[in-house]
């Protein structure tokens, strides 16, 4: 049936037709409409669940523990400091190896305080043990809510989930969504057996257990095992059944659009590939061997397909909603790791946006492909790392009044194969920008010059 939902109610019909026992549920905007939804379901008897309305997010998802221990299948959702409030609950979750899926609408996290949407609480706590997926659309939304319990459950993996969709880009925009009968979401779903990992006085298992020095090690690595080996595979064959089911196909870990035979690539993740991937079909038009990769998977890493895509580039851009503060983006880093291991060396360059619900424009996704193009010619290196609106060379590249040198696609991609000389790859000269910057009210001065520290002396940033 097709029906004009948020991202919040899509989801929340997931898990209708997910069928959890237990639901556990804490307010927090903007994740709030997925729980309110869900309790008018249950209300209505359209979904037969316990629903328990807790005092806190720590209490949430020490509900959904307990529940999961119990041998019912659970549901929890949260967002932004919520999330953070249920850190400590998180590796209790993923240490005791319960297939939790936990909905979080990305949310800036405070101070300052806001409501609206950027990565940082997900990405702040990605080493918790949870599987991480961000959705780029509704409709992805909904159909990650049954895929993930397929992945979580599943015997390879024992491993709670994580679902992430950016707050107010996703979770309040509205588009046409299929949602499918119950009778397809079961024949994809079965039901929930918890055997060998529940209270069971037949069967009685250790569950709540402590492990000393000489035998935490191995639980640690069985986790760190099972989410690198097991999920990717379970990921697989979930996508796989689900396209025999629904008829609707997803990529696995990565999405890689025009990535073979492109210059640049701009890596993302979440609903800022949408916007990216406008701007690639845009550039392919106009002769700009320009590709997208979109990261659907961020634990378990995606190492090796990260690298086979990317190792044809001339130049990396990664666009994230996160910053490690005093190093650069967790999705940079993550990405240059897997770059890393592979042995892949291809210039990357960490591009900073959308924080506390800021806007990504197109012209500003367009301006980072052009000054991506531009790397390795005569005007210099770009910054490692920019921040969007302040700092970054994306805010200064001409697009629509592009340089004459760089109308030829030809020369704007260089005349010679990857590896040739530099020689003949076209010239770009990039202004330095220094916008000023507002005062804030309450503070006792302004915010320091954005143009920041001093240039070392061996021409750092």
């Amino acid at each position: 049936m097709r029906r004009f939902l948020s991202g919040d109610e899509a989801f929340a019909e997931g898990v209708r037709l997910a069928r959890p026992q237990v639901i556990s549920a804490y307010p927090i905007t903007p994740q709030t409409v997925v729980v309110e939804r869900l309790s008018e379901m249950v209300e209505a008897g359209e979904l037969a669940a316990e629903y328990v309305h807790v005092e806190s997010e720590h209490s949430a998802l020490s509900c959904a523990i307990g529940a999961s221990a119990a041998g019912a299948r659970t549901f929890t959702a949260t967002s932004s400091q919520g999330l953070l409030y249920m850190a400590e609950c998180l590796t209790y979750a993923s240490g005791g190896r319960f297939p939790i899926v936990m909905m979080n609408a990305n949310r800036a996290t405070a101070l300052p305080w806001n409501i609206y949407g950027d990565q940082r609480d997900s990405l702040a706590l990605l080493d918790h043990g949870w599987i991480q997926v961000y959705a780029e659309n509704n409709q992805e939304a909904l159909d990650l809510a049954l895929m993930a319990y397929a992945v979580a459950e599943d015997a390879r993996v024992r491993t709670p989930v994580m679902v992430n969709l950016d707050g107010f880009a996703l979770t309040h925009t509205y588009e046409t969504v299929d949602v499918p009968a119950p009778e397809q979401a079961d024949a994809f779903l079965p039901p929930y057996d918890g055997s060998g990992n529940r209270f069971d006085f037949e069967h009685p298992v250790n569950i709540g257990f402590s492990a000393g020095p000489e035998y935490n090690r191995y639980f640690k690595y069985w986790e760190h095992r099972d989410m690198l080996e097991g999920a990717p595979c379970a990921i697989e064959a979930a996508e796989a059944r689900f396209a025999e089911v629904f008829g609707r196909r997803y990529p696995g870990m990565i999405e890689r659009v025009n990535c073979d035979d492109a210059d640049v690539v701009l890596v993302t993740l979440g609903s800022a590939a949408g916007l990216a991937r406008g701007v690639v079909a845009k550039l392919r038009a106009r002769g700009v061997r320009a590709g997208m990769l979109r990261i659907r998977y961020l634990r378990p890493m995606p190492s090796a397909l990260i690298a086979e895509a990317l190792c044809g580039a001339r130049a990396v851009g990664v666009l994230e909603k996160d910053v490690s503060f005093g190093a650069e983006g967790t999705v940079f880093t993550n990405v240059n790791s897997a770059l890393h291991q592979a042995g892949v060396r291809v210039p990357t360059y960490n591009f900073i946006g959308g924080l506390g619900g800021d806007d990504i424009s197109e012209a500003q996704v367009e301006g980072i492909f052009m000054a991506l193009a531009q790397v390795g010619v005569d005007a210099g290196d770009l910054p490692r790392v920019s921040f969007l609106g302040i700092d970054s060379p994306a805010d200064t590249v001409p697009l629509a009044c592009q340089p004459p040198e760089c109308a030829d696609a030809a020369a704007f991609r260089g005349a010679q194969s990857r590896g040739a000389g530099e020689s003949s790859r076209a010239e770009a000269r990039f202004a330095s920008v220094t916008p000023a910057v507002p005062a804030i009210s309450g503070t006792a001065e302004t915010l320091a010059d954005s143009s920041g520290p001093a240039i070392c002396d061996e021409g750092g940033r």
